[in-house]
């Protein structure tokens, strides 16, 4: 049995506790943090400003994890979407949107997810397990690597696979070396992750410093609708998910994305758009509305764009940014609520 220490799963702080027992230098644990998250260095013999001496004896006691891209796939519209194989043999997805000049990535936090929102994909599979921090941190690392220097990922959305906030211990943990100067060195203004509404997670998250970007998933305008699409509302309802919403320590001009799945004859009337503009006053908003992406097996249709059109406009003169987010990459499975679709071989 490999006892080796796995680097990429210790905190920034652990893993200069692991060098410091091995070389008293405190400027080790900078040195190989650079190495694995700045340069995305594969192995220890890459890291060239270390002795020899010292990099064989973090060959014998530590290991550097790196996912095994298994499967590419290309739309027309740009985007491009990867499937991962993790050391169990478990599959996960990613998927990388085109932005004027730069990249969105879109992250995956568990393998299938546990809260079965009927409108998605990934629930259907059920739960399998929880990504560790190194397994959320290594779909970055894999993505950028295949990337032109010119390109790179601006944005981080963790609107993939599974609940990020059911796995919030190694969400935050990875989150702590994506923001980190010698991390990955993203601002927090440039990190979204999107919940079902887990209103003790919310608030948990919330109180981490540099608070992230938050997206509620929201989709419907009454209870009665919201439980039927999403059963995590029986636990949190509105009423509550929305007093917490109002209770989260937001920045000046700071708002909350809500993101709202139009589903046709379901939750896009006139009268749900009235509701929804009702629902959110006093909240610093931001609403994204998306086009249901149909996939077989659920008996949905997207919306007709009139109703969408009518649907914003009442939002807009509600006095909400209201944006109608057109999905990218529906042809390879890669749009909201798409991902999971098709099972990745062990």
């Amino acid at each position: 049995m490999d006892n080796r220490i796995h680097l990429k799963n210790l905190t920034l702080k652990a893993l200069e506790s692991f060098l410091l027992d091995m070389d008293p230098k405190p400027f080790r644990a900078v040195q190989v943090a650079r190495w694995l998250y700045g340069r995305g260095a594969r192995s220890f013999e890459e890291m060239k400003n270390l002795s020899k001496g010292f990099r064989q004896q973090l060959a014998g006691k530590a290991w550097i994890s790196w996912l095994e891209l298994r499967e590419t796939q290309d739309s027309p519209d740009g985007t491009r979407k990867f499937r991962f194989i993790l050391e169990d043999g478990e599959g996960i997805e990613s998927v990388l949107l085109p932005e004027r000049g730069h990249w969105t990535l879109c992250l995956s936090t568990q393998v299938g997810c546990a809260l079965g929102c009927k409108f998605c994909l990934t629930g259907k599979r059920g739960f399998v397990r929880n990504l560790t921090s190194a397994e959320i941190i290594d779909q970055i690392l894999g993505v950028r690597a295949t990337l032109p220097p010119e390109r790179r990922i601006r944005n981080l959305v963790f609107m993939g696979m599974g609940e990020p906030l059911l796995n919030l211990e190694n969400l935050s943990q990875a989150l702590e070396i994506i923001r980190s100067p010698v991390g990955l060195q993203f601002s927090h203004r440039h990190i979204t992750v999107s919940t079902a509404g887990l209103i003790p997670q919310m608030e948990a998250l919330a109180s981490l410093r540099n608070f992230v970007q938050i997206a509620i998933s929201l989709n419907a305008s009454t209870d009665e609708q919201r439980t039927e699409l999403m059963s995590v509302n029986r636990k949190y309802p509105l009423k509550d998910l929305l007093a917490a919403c109002r209770r989260l320590p937001l920045a000046h001009r700071e708002k909350i994305t809500f993101e709202y799945i139009l589903i046709r004859g379901l939750n896009d009337s006139e009268k749900d758009a009235a509701r929804v503009a009702c629902l959110l006053r006093g909240i610093p908003a931001k609403i994204n509305l998306i086009p249901f992406n149909e996939h077989s097996g659920i008996p949905w249709k997207h919306p007709e764009e009139e109703r969408v059109k009518r649907f914003r406009k009442i939002l807009m003169d509600a006095g909400y940014t209201a944006v109608v987010r057109q999905s990218k990459g529906k042809d390879i499975m890669a749009a909201c609520g798409q991902l999971g679709g098709r099972e990745v071989p062990r």
